[in-house]
């Protein structure tokens, strides 16, 4: 297990382009830890006069938004917002597209086509106005939106996980699971999972990256959750003031590009360790 781990990060090592956005993540997931220890006072609340710009006031290394409410600590809070849905958005989509990607490919017959219609149905729909749309029925809590971009993620997970499947479910050891007499789940998820896992967790990672852009997009339009700061929510409040203090909305909007762009690169970087037609780029 060991020298599969060393295999694995020597592998991934080689992407520097991966490290770097690698460090960035980590870098962000320290910025959430350490929010309440850099910022003990909640992050909404206002602070100071509002519209100070970045570092005039060392109080405020960020400056403060319409409200005089502190960018710096809605940034760190928020990246604990953002990381938390990215993460639990990308957990929610890769079991409900295993689960039926599983299903069709090692069933086969109606099952396969019917859940692939299923798909192809979700797949019709626009993801950012079903999002929307699953919020507004469900609530503007930080659950509803983690569970509304997790439903319009899972797709592409279920078509990648069919496509391992069927690669797999006729191989040898396969067969010979059947015939120990195996039931099919045991072998579906005990034998064929583990096999069709790295393609799965590369794009799971891209997920991540994905809803944190839903995330934003729908706390931008007033629809996310009120008590939570977010980096998409300070977006919208500054964008009326966008011609006279365009820091406001450029400040999170970094903040955004850089957490993606760092998402995206690790995705890469996994993909480069753990797709067999690469390994020896």
């Amino acid at each position: 297990m060991l020298t599969l781990f060393l295999d694995f990060a020597r592998r991934f090592a080689r992407n520097r382009a991966a490290l770097a956005g690698l460090g960035l993540v980590f870098v962000v997931i320290g910025v959430a830890i350490a929010a309440p220890w850099w910022f003990p006072r909640p992050p909404l609340r206002i602070v100071g006069r509002a519209e100070i710009w970045p570092f005039v006031n060392s109080r405020f290394p960020l400056g403060t938004d319409s409200l005089g409410r502190d960018i710096a600590a809605m940034i760190a809070y928020g990246a604990r917002t953002t990381l938390l849905i990215g993460l639990f958005a990308s957990l929610t989509a890769t079991s409900i597209g295993i689960t039926i990607g599983a299903t069709a490919a090692y069933l086969g017959g109606w099952v396969d086509e019917m859940l692939m219609r299923v798909t192809e149905l979700f797949q019709t729909i626009p993801n950012l106005i079903f999002v929307l749309t699953i919020v507004a029925i469900l609530g503007q809590k930080i659950e509803y939106v983690t569970i509304a971009v997790g439903i319009v993620s899972w797709t592409p997970i279920a078509r990648l996980t069919r496509a391992e499947f069927l690669a797999l479910r006729d191989r040898e050891f396969v067969q010979a699971c059947r015939s120990m007499g195996m039931g099919s789940l045991r072998i579906m998820f005990g034998e064929i999972l583990p096999n069709a896992l790295p393609p799965v967790i590369v794009l799971s990672s891209l997920v991540i990256a994905g809803a944190v852009l839903y995330e934003s997009a729908v706390s931008f339009l007033g629809l996310g959750d009120p008590n939570v700061p977010s980096w998409g929510r300070l977006i919208g409040d500054g964008r009326t003031l966008i011609r006279t203090s365009w820091y406001i909305c450029a400040v999170p909007g970094a903040a955004i590009m850089l957490t993606v762009l760092a998402l995206n690169l690790v995705g890469d970087g996994l993909n480069d360790a753990l797709n067999p037609k690469l390994r020896d780029r």
